[in-house]
């Protein structure tokens, strides 16, 4: 078979351009998938993933009690501020409630959660051995259905014709297909377009500060493409899924193991020892999500998660330790921070503690009083040496500019959608993700996507073929 016979082409290799493959080779298609990156580097950010986010109304495997349809939307309206289009939410929510059969049917396997994992066991499925472990079930079921897969294959350009998707470019070879699937991803790798998205503040390029958590592939070639083609745009290129990471954290590919999760039980401080967040706010599944955002926010895109010896043992430790010292001006000097401006935020910030009944895995009534800022939950003072600190910096994820879909996962053109070219993951997601996030939901999004996309483009060559057999 040469790579102008298959029926459709999907272009991208993490989770929703699998889920998009099998769905359309089980529907009888011949797909020939296309990842950009190498064989070792395949799957773009699902490799770093753990878990799905799950509706269910009842006790379930690895699901305790239930996490019903209205309650995940309304979580998911609240991190968003309503900027989600509620049909393909709930589109999204409804198939998340059903798609783990299937997806343990092609080899993927789920745990219950661990300790310290956000207190995610009744609302997030997560996969036995992480999103590597997911990804190279899917490849070898890809494998053994007949999915044709090609490396180091980055598709730069489409050839459309009135919204009608006629083949794809590798430079100087060209591919077509009777469909296509686009899930090649958002445009948090591509630095150039990043500074042009961010700007300066304060004369210094934001951007340039950021570390990106996932793949070094999310170029966001065929975004811009798409975009600057005709089809519409949806969603803020500034927003993303932003968390505050450690900022020893390397450049690319840091996943999971660098995010900070002790920002809850302490206080987070910027480069002038300032406070400048409520960081007991809401449970931290539900906001770890704005860290990222709310550090670009400050100068230089930098800053200090400070805890005590009370806060050692209650959150999931990154990859790097602590700096540790036995008094706050030996962290301060550190840190680089000026010593009595971060004593004084610490003095004021205990001053104002209120005495409560501690409890971190509810919302208790350990709060501030006085502040101009509170702090809302978990509120203790910080007066137990040894004391610690993490440095954070901006890690993106991946980016909520993408193209307007339909119900059906069709790209849109000019409003109208196109009948045979079809988008999921990353580089839709945020017709559901206008901005925040919370745990689970981008592969929520690429599974339910991915599966609706692969159905539709098979149904879409089906017809086209059915057409042209007409007497």
């Amino acid at each position: 078979m040469t790579d102008q016979d298959y029926d459709i082409l999907v272009i991208g290799g993490g989770n929703a351009a699998l889920c998009a493959a099998l769905t359309a080779r089980e529907r009888g298609a011949s797909v020939l998938l296309l990842e950009s990156a190498p064989r070792e580097w395949r799957g773009g950010n699902s490799q770093h993933t753990r878990n799905l986010r799950c509706m269910h109304d009842a006790p379930q495997d690895v699901l305790t009690e239930s996490y019903p349809e209205e309650e995940y939307w309304q979580d998911l309206k609240k991190v968003t501020g309503g900027v989600s289009d509620e049909t393909l939410a709930r589109l999204a929510i409804r198939d998340s409630s059903h798609c783990r059969e299937w997806m343990r049917r092609h080899g993927v396997r789920f745990q219950p959660s661990l300790s310290g994992t956000l207190q995610l066991s009744r609302t997030n499925a997560f996969f036995l051995g992480g999103g590597k472990a997911l990804l190279n079930a899917y490849y070898r079921s890809a494998e053994q259905l007949g999915v044709h897969i090609r490396y180091q294959a980055p598709v730069d350009r489409l050839e459309l014709r009135n919204g009608r998707f006629i083949a794809a470019c590798i430079g100087a070879e060209r591919i077509e297909a009777g469909a296509c699937v686009v899930a090649s991803g958002g445009f948090e790798s591509n630095r150039e377009w990043m500074r042009e998205t961010w700007g300066q503040i304060e004369g210094e390029w934001v951007a340039d500060n950021f570390l990106i958590r996932g793949t070094r592939f999310n170029m966001g070639v065929l975004l811009k493409f798409l975009i600057e083609a005709g089809a519409d745009a949806i969603g803020d290129p500034t927003q993303s899924h932003c968390v505050a990471i450690d900022a020893r954290a390397p450049l690319y590919d840091g996943g999971i193991c660098t995010r900070v999760d002790s920002v809850s039980l302490g206080i987070v401080v910027n480069k002038h020892a300032q406070r400048f967040y409520d960081e007991g706010e809401d449970f931290w599944p539900k906001r770890y999500a704005i860290w990222g955002r709310l550090v670009t926010y400050q100068p230089g895109q930098i800053a200090y998660s400070v805890i005590d010896a009370k806060a050692i043992g209650r959150f999931m430790p990154p990859v790097f330790p602590p700096l540790a010292a036995q008094s706050l001006p030996e962290l301060a000097r550190q840190l680089g921070l000026d010593a009595a401006a971060l004593v004084r935020s610490v003095d004021e910030f205990n001053a104002a503690c209120r005495v409560g009944c501690f409890d971190h895995a509810t919302l208790d009534d350990c709060r501030t009083e006085g502040l101009a800022l509170p702090k809302t939950h978990w509120a203790r003072a910080i007066d137990t040496a040894p004391f610690y600190a993490y440095p954070l910096r901006p890690g993106i994820t991946f980016t909520y500019l993408g193209v307007k879909v339909n119900q059906q996962a069709a790209v849109h053109f000019g409003g109208k959608p196109s009948p045979n070219l079809f988008a999921a993951g990353e580089i839709m997601a945020g017709n559901v993700l206008g901005k925040g996030y919370t745990a689970g939901v981008g592969m929520t999004i690429g599974t339910a996507f991915g599966r609706i996309a692969g159905t539709q483009a098979a149904a879409a060559v089906a017809a086209r073929g059915a057409a042209h057999a007409l007497p």
